[in-house]
């Protein structure tokens, strides 16, 4: 409130102006007096009179005492049940570090927390159902001790599982250190831990509920995201940089809850600030409703005694360093430095002990606050929700660490304090045992049990659950229309195409198709007029929760842009890590919603991995399914965009991902090949993996797929045989020419200069995928390795290249390292090219001259080759450079 004084108006004046709003207030109400009071301010604007902008409240709780919806459970019973699941929690993570040093593990997060996650377990979240589609819970990483915890009382997880925290091998039988769907499938929904992924991903998440709504294939409606955050991560530029989307939206399905505990690892997110304001400032400014829950029910009082705002003020000057610092002092320190900084306030307070004055909490700890804000957040209609809870970090583990800078690695704790923490939540645990850290599980029969029971099948199970299902998709067959190599592209007609514009009919072909057609989700981030896509404009639509308000500018065209309520397309903008949140919602809907949805993620190839690659491993572990689709690959395909444009790396990145197929393919063919076998794959067999697919914005002519056996089983495998020539006259030993994506083409065109200028016969493989091949190869080593006098296994790499002796020569757009993977397993002579160094604006030829990886540094290379094996003369090399005009003092990529 703003001190009289300094208006330099008259009192009597100003107490007249007080009157007149509590009249209209109460005459008109609390509507009325916004509108009122925004007129007063246009006015004002109108007089060139120009107003502070603030998009904060005051530091006290959004939602009034007196207004505040009645607690429904049984407080004493919900105490006593959270006072088990924390001490369990704790006994956990200090007990895996007492026996096993190292193992880590994180104990006051959920301490600050308990009371956040215990009023919505006990009523609000809502497990999936045959008439609920379940909500989506994005729980704090770092809070997964106390997960655990309640899962153990609720029977989902064995005392010998708590024993085994963080010691997960052999798989089953501990527990993982944060949420992970990949190590505990049947548990976890979504990663969370990787800082500012679990918020941007809920935010998507919430808009794809609306999206499969919206298009008649489920009903989501009573669905509610639920993301849980700290304040620290919020820090994180993907935590609050997908806000406006909410907001834009209408996204009233999604409610995020803030545990302010003022820290982050090493001391406060804001000392010298207020985090909780800052927080509000950017949600309100983003469209968001902002609920702020900063003190207990005992400071009710004494607010409703301010009633010149002093206490208030008071609490808006204090720096959260400072708040931190009343978190572990007495009471007579917090009744010198908070209340004593002014008189009257100080007065406030002199009927409390200081006893009192310590133990005072914050809104985030009191069970009627947390449920009247979450009661609210789910009642509120037309945008988002944001809950900033004000908590103390590690709350309960007094001297062991709570408020203190250290809490967040505190992992052991003294007997001491163990007693005194057994002794605070009435923790039935003996003396003599308590330096044993015992597990505490009440009978089945006692009343904690039997509430803790009643409370989550009243709300439908159990939160949370991760439940895959089983349905198998009508996958069509390669020898459908949709996969026919000659309407891929205009290759049977002697025109043109790029492997992009062969994907692009693919996907069209299956988005007409009866029974996978509606299950297809196409993600592109505002380009797909850039990859020849923007057919599927009209073919099926852009999705838009508000349809199309407007006329388009192009709206006489074919193509014009047409969006709708039930359009089936997710043009995400100039929004990669956005895209890949609709790509983890779509590809987990199989789990989570109990429906196979098959997205096709098609994008600047540079801006995947590169980008996004924290992202795309936070969809392996969420056990994602769908194509990944870099729209313009290799480094000298995409040739005018230049350096920052041009990908040469991506399929290498893709090789650490281990639930990743990756494929590089030159022709439409062998692209139709691979997009049948992964949704067969993924949607017919069932397989928790996804696809990554190199495609190019080249155009050439495609031929038809070579009829002839083991072709299909070449291109999945990784490899097969594309043309051969015959040898020369006294020809020992035959290049193998290995050509992947559009360089393919080189090979087939070294492979002619072989012959024609040297009569040298060759043998030219289309490699659809290094990784593949070296995946196969390292499942056979496993084996060998560790049956030693048993059958050897051979791998595909292996049995295909028996017997050749090469010299074997590599080329494609991707840097060295791709092709280089599977060097332990070639038979012989193995030179690589690739793409090293950074890309530039120049014409193909003359980049693929750079980086040597054309026909001719490709046919050199052979001869090189076949100089080491003794089968060539080396010293007629310097003049065949001359002669294929290669220039042997060129820049290496490397250092250009």
């Amino acid at each position: 409130m703003a001190d009289q004084a300094s208006l330099g108006i008259a009192p009597e004046e100003l107490e007249e102006w007080y009157e007149s709003l509590e009249d209209i207030l109460h005459r008109y109400g609390e509507d009325k007096l916004k509108s009122l009071l925004v007129c007063l301010q246009e006015r004002a604007y109108a007089r060139g009179v120009k107003l502070p902008f603030t998009a904060n409240t005051p530091y006290i709780n959004t939602i009034h005492h007196t207004d505040q919806v009645k607690f429904p459970g049984n407080r004493e019973m919900e105490r006593r049940i959270k006072s088990i699941v924390r001490w369990n929690a704790m006994a956990m993570v200090v007990r895996a570090n007492k026996y096993y040093d190292g193992v880590g593990g994180h104990i006051s997060t959920f301490a600050s927390s308990a009371t956040l996650y215990e009023v919505a377990q006990n009523h609000f979240f809502h497990a999936r159902t045959a008439d609920h589609t379940g909500d989506m819970v994005y729980f704090q990483g770092h809070a997964s001790p106390g997960m655990y915890s309640r899962a153990f009382l609720e029977g989902r997880i064995s005392e010998d599982q708590l024993m085994n925290f963080r010691r997960e091998l052999p798989a089953g039988v501990g527990l993982s250190s944060y949420p992970h769907p990949w190590l505990m499938p049947t548990f976890w929904q979504f990663p969370t831990v990787s800082m500012g992924l679990g918020p941007i991903c809920s935010i998507y998440h919430a808009r794809f509920l609306r999206y499969m709504e919206h298009r008649g294939l489920l009903d989501t409606s009573k669905s509610r995201v639920w993301a849980y955050l700290g304040d620290g991560e919020c820090d994180e530029p993907e935590s609050l940089g997908a806000l406006t989307l909410a907001s834009r939206e209408n996204l009233d399905n999604l409610t995020w809850v803030i545990n302010c505990n003022l820290q982050r690892l090493d001391g406060p997110v804001r000392g010298n600030g207020k985090i909780i304001q800052e927080l509000e400032a950017a949600f309100r400014g983003a469209g968001w409703n902002v609920i702020k829950v900063i003190w207990g029910s005992d400071w009710d009082p004494l607010l409703d005694k301010d009633v010149d705002g002093k206490l208030v003020k008071r609490m808006g000057e204090v720096v959260d360093g400072q708040y931190q610092k009343y978190t572990v002092s007495d009471g007579a320190y917090i009744r010198q430095h908070f209340f004593g900084a002014d008189p009257d306030v100080l007065k406030m307070v002199e009927h409390l002990s200081d006893q009192v004055m310590e133990n005072i909490r914050r809104g985030g700890h009191d069970p009627e606050k947390v449920y009247a804000a979450y009661h609210a957040a789910v009642n509120h209609k037309g945008a988002p929700t944001v809950i900033l809870a004000k908590t103390v970090k590690g709350y309960g583990l007094g001297e062991a660490g709570e408020g203190k800078n250290v809490a967040h690695n505190q992992k052991k704790i003294a007997e001491d304090e163990l007693k005194a923490f057994r002794n605070r939540f009435g923790i039935p645990v003996s003396d003599a045992e308590i330096g044993k850290l015992p597990f505490y599980k009440p009978e089945p029969d006692s009343p904690e049990m039997k509430y803790l029971m009643q409370r989550r099948a009243a709300l439908g199970g159990f939160v949370p659950e991760r439940q895959a299902c089983t349905e198998k998709l009508d996958v069509p067959e390669l020898r459908d229309k949709i996969f026919d190599s000659k309407p891929l592209l205009p290759g049977s007609d002697g025109g043109e195409g790029s492997t992009t514009f062969a994907l692009g009919t693919i996907i069209r072909g299956l988005i007409r198709h009866k029974s996978v057609g509606p299950r297809i989700v196409p993600i592109i981030p505002d380009e797909a007029r850039t990859f020849g896509m923007e057919g599927l404009f009209a073919l099926c639509g852009i999705y838009s929760s508000k349809g199309q308000l407007y006329e388009p500018v192009d709206a006489n065209s074919t193509m014009y842009y047409k969006e709708a309520r039930n359009g089936q397309l997710l043009e995400e903008g100039i929004n990669e890590a956005g895209a890949m949140g609709s790509f983890i919602a779509a590809g987990s809907a199989y789990a989570n919603l109990g429906m196979n949805m098959v997205p096709f993620y098609v994008y600047y190839s540079m801006f995947g991995f590169q980008r996004v690659g924290d992202l795309i491993w936070c969809a392996a572990d969420t056990r994602c399914k769908g194509f990944l689709c870099g729209g313009t690959s290799g480094r000298t395909t995409l040739n005018g965009e230049g350096l920052q444009h041009e990908d040469g790396h991506s399929q290498l990145m893709a090789s650490t991902v281990p639930t990743i197929r990756s494929y590089d393919p030159a022709f439409g063919y062998e692209l139709a090949v691979i997009v049948q076998e992964g949704l067969r794959r993924m949607y017919a067999e069932g397989e928790e993996i996804f696809y990554y697919l190199s495609v190019y914005n080249e155009a050439y002519v495609h031929p038809a797929m070579p009829e002839r056996e083991g072709v299909v089983e070449g291109i999945i495998k990784g490899m097969y045989r594309y043309s051969s020539t015959d040898s020369g006259e006294g020809q020992r030993h035959r290049p193998q020419l290995f050509g992947s994506g559009t360089i393919l083409r080189e090979a087939i065109r070294a492979q002619q200069i072989l012959k024609d200028k040297y009569n040298i016969g060759s043998d030219v493989w289309s490699v659809t995928s290094y990784n593949e091949l070296r995946r196969d190869a390292m499942d056979c080593q496993h084996w060998n390795d560790l049956h030693p006098g048993q059958t050897t296994k051979r791998s595909f790499l292996e049995q295909t290249l028996d017997g050749v002796t090469g010299p074997f020569i590599s080329t494609s757009d991707n840097v060295r390292a791709v092709a280089d993977q599977i060097r332990e397993w070639v038979p012989g002579e193995y030179i690589v090219l690739g793409t090293d160094g950074f890309g530039r604006s120049e014409t193909r030829p003359e980049l693929r001259r750079h980086f040597q990886i054309d026909a001719e540094c490709t046919a050199y290379a052979a001869l090189r080759g076949l100089s080491r094996m003794g089968a060539f003369d080396a010293a007629k090399l310097p003049g065949i450079l001359k002669e294929l005009e290669i220039d042997p003092e060129k820049i290496n990529p490397l250092n250009a």
